[in-house]
């Protein structure tokens, strides 16, 4: 079944009984029992909810994957994929990746001893030479990455994973499901932040974990109970209710972006674009043979950072705020928003600068978006 098909009916077929079309809210905390030692597969909201199984095996459907969790946010999510891994463990992670991760990752995972390499993953030597058998358990990655839209190639991560015994985990939100599908290329975890595009509407914070295997699920499963950072019912129903036209939404979104990239990219007041649907950037080749869409995301240089600032302020239909992938077009100045947790070391080894600006296209009229960068740029 296609994947239109696919997300048009997520929901549908989990209430039998009635016959909904709209998956119902099960607002309830706990579940009656028939009787000692029997239940009706929900017992409490904590460890399942059919309001929420009905958004996870969506998801898994929609990744291909073995079994989804939703979490209640990207950051909780990714928070308990890497309770996997023990005190001593190491893990590469992409150079380039969002702020909140970085976070994540040096000021929670770093005090109960996991160790990091951040390094370029779009580089098999690079990978090798940052291993350390024994001690290395998991290479992290986002493709493409967050903000400088670098390209990893996720068949390469899967084999190295696969031949050093490790787990493979990639960030899938700016892509979606509709437009790549990490686990059909060997990766074993795949997060998002549900927040962003799946959400669409800037309105529900959400994060999944889909894994590729039941030994994975049983464990990521253990650790979403345990913890409790589980979404709730009346989210859970947003999503499915959001998902329903991610994939139109994603059609236009990409169509305007790629407009919008193409306009910024012949502007006097634009040095660079990075966009991956350029036939001229780095990691063209790759994306094109992983990926079936380029997102919505864009990250440009302007000619001075005083210009980055004038955008910024200027535009009127853009909105100047944290976040991405909803239908709402956002501007977004990472050195000091989504990327401030990162050591302004770091950041300009990465790229970001004063001059870096990130829009997140979103389904206006093109040419309304396309008069109010001209006049923000003049």
């Amino acid at each position: 079944m296609n994947i239109d098909t696919l997300l048009v009916r997520s929901g549908m077929l989990h209430d039998s009984k009635t016959g909904a079309i709209s998956m119902p809210i099960y607002q309830s905390a706990t579940f009656a029992h028939p009787e000692i030692g029997m239940s009706t597969g929900f017992d409490y909201s904590r460890t399942s909810n059919p309001t929420r199984k009905a958004l996870e095996d969506t998801m898994a459907l929609l990744e291909k994957g073995d079994k989804g969790f939703a979490f209640s946010s990207g950051m909780a999510a990714l928070t308990a994929v890497f309770m996997l891994f023990p005190a001593g463990s190491h893990i590469l992670v992409s150079d380039d990746i969002y702020g909140g991760t970085y976070r994540l990752f040096e000021v929670i995972y770093k005090t109960l001893g996991l160790q990091f390499s951040y390094i370029d993953t779009s580089n098999i030597e690079t990978i090798e030479k940052n291993f350390k058998p024994g001690i290395t358990k998991a290479i992290f990655v986002e493709t493409p990455t967050n903000p400088m839209m670098k390209i990893t190639d996720l068949r390469l991560i899967s084999t190295f994973a696969q031949e050093k015994g490790i787990i493979s985990i990639a960030d899938n939100t700016f892509m979606t499901p509709c437009f790549q599908r990490p686990i059909e290329l060997g990766i074993n975890i795949v997060a998002h932040s549900g927040t962003k595009y799946l959400s669409g509407h800037n309105d529900t914070l959400s994060g999944f974990v889909i894994t590729d295997s039941p030994q994975l699920s049983e464990k990521i499963g253990m650790i979403q109970n345990t913890t409790g950072g589980v979404l709730a019912p009346f989210d859970s129903w947003l999503m499915l209710r959001s998902l329903k036209t991610l994939s139109i939404r994603m059609k236009k979104i990409e169509e305007n972006a790629h407009t919008i990239a193409s306009y910024l990219d012949s502007h006097t007041a634009v040095t660079q674009v990075f966009y991956p649907g350029f036939k001229n950037h780095p990691g063209y080749t790759i994306h094109t043979s992983q990926s079936s869409g380029n997102g919505g995301i864009i990250s440009f240089y302007t000619d001075n950072y005083q210009r980055a600032f004038d955008v910024i302020r200027k535009v009127s239909i853009i909105t100047f705020a944290e976040s991405l992938g909803g239908v709402e077009s956002l501007i977004t100045y990472p050195k000091t928003q989504t990327h401030a947790a990162i050591p302004e070391k770091i950041q300009l080894r990465s790229g970001i600068t004063d001059y870096l600006v990130r829009l997140s296209v979103g389904i206006e009229d093109i040419h309304d978006l396309i008069n109010d960068l001209n006049q923000a740029l003049s």
